[in-house]
């Protein structure tokens, strides 16, 4: 295979011919878990070859996920410690810079976005990323590259719950607890341009936007009792809070049928403590008391619910971006040199959106 080479600051690429690859470039390195001092911003991180179904994308922005502050500070690392130092990243914008030999639906120069699984080892702080051609759509064309990163893993994540766990259906009630995040926001749209009927709870700051977006109701968890406010009950109840209360008041609203999904599973956490040889069949062992206790006890379904990459679910959230109906708002942007700035801002709650880093 021929390979581009390639200087961090130059314009231009100089393909010598056939499909190509980056040999190195700059990214944002990991070399050992801890605070946002921990970040390293290297010139000169070797890029693996493309494989056939594969895409190299020129980044021009990621976003800040909390998985990704999570991740730095230690979660996962049963499974990542191994491979420090790590590229660090999931959300993606940026152009097609080459694919790999069984790439058909995407071409050299289009502009794209996507998302990388939560395991991944290679992220996308990177000037050029690698993903699986089914992790990427069309970047919709009236979003700028910092608008359209800020997406996917987000509203994917939103989408596995609702549409892959709960398969919600048009005129079923559904309550959103935590919608002022990205998650929680993402399902509020989800939900509602599936023609459901939205409730969710949210911090005072989010009330207007969340009834914006199409809720019926959006109770203020800092002045309202939310058990008492909310009204009814509901198909599905997604919780993107995941603590003891959340879980509790999710599965007295919800009818016989219904599903109850959080975010806050323990598979991983387990991991960490015990390795991946105990804690897996652990965490699978307290899933599956938690689904016979519930589903024995209120006759709903329970589950932990995690982001995974769905083809189908990005191009029906790229069309429903294109028309308008959904959106994730950014809070602020940092040039990728201030990732340290970047991460420190959130991690102390400075910036309460969302929080993009661009590329030069």
């Amino acid at each position: 295979m021929v390979v581009w080479l390639l200087r961090r600051r130059k314009s231009e690429m100089g393909l010598c011919g056939g499909r190509s690859i980056v040999s190195s470039c700059r990214a944002v390195v990991l070399p050992r878990f801890g605070g946002p001092e921990v970040f390293q911003v290297r010139d000169d991180v070797s890029v693996p070859d493309l494989k056939p179904q594969q895409v190299l994308v020129r980044t021009r922005a990621v976003s800040i996920n909390p998985l990704d502050s999570r991740m730095r500070e230690g979660y996962g690392r049963s499974l990542f410690q191994a491979l420090l130092p790590l590229v660090m990243g999931r959300d993606i914008s940026g152009e097609v810079a080459a694919v790999g030999s069984s790439v058909h639906s995407l071409t050299v120069g289009q502009q794209v976005f996507g998302s990388l699984h939560p395991t991944a080892i290679r992220g996308t702080y990177s000037d050029f990323a690698i993903l699986p051609q089914d992790q990427l759509a069309l970047k919709p064309p009236q979003l700028s590259h910092y608008e359209a990163s800020a997406i996917p893993f987000a509203a994917l994540t939103a989408w596995r719950a609702l549409n892959a766990t709960a398969k919600i259906l048009e005129g079923q009630r559904v309550l959103v607890i935590g919608g002022g995040g990205a998650v929680g926001f993402s399902a509020i749209q989800l939900a509602v341009s599936a023609g459901c009927h939205v409730s969710t709870t949210c911090g005072s700051q989010s009330v207007g936007r969340a009834l914006e977006a199409g809720a019926e109701q959006a109770v203020d968890y800092t002045t309202q009792d939310c058990e008492t406010a909310i009204k009814g009950h509901f198909d599905a109840v997604l919780d993107t809070i995941g603590v003891q209360e959340t879980e509790r008041i999710g599965i007295q609203l919800l009818k016989r049928g219904g599903h109850y999904m959080t975010l806050q599973g323990e598979t991983a956490k387990l991991a960490d403590i015990y390795g991946l040889a105990v804690g897996i069949p652990m965490a699978t062992a307290i899933l599956l008391k938690k689904q016979m206790q519930y589903r024995y006890s209120h006759g709903i379904e329970y589950s932990w619910t995690y982001m995974r990459a769905d083809a189908e679910g990005l191009d029906e959230i790229r069309r429903l971006s294109e028309i308008g109906k959904f959106r994730i708002p950014v809070e602020k942007t940092f040039p990728i040199a201030q990732v340290r700035e970047a991460h420190e801002a959130k991690d102390k709650g400075k910036v309460p959106g969302k929080v993009v880093l661009e590329f030069d």
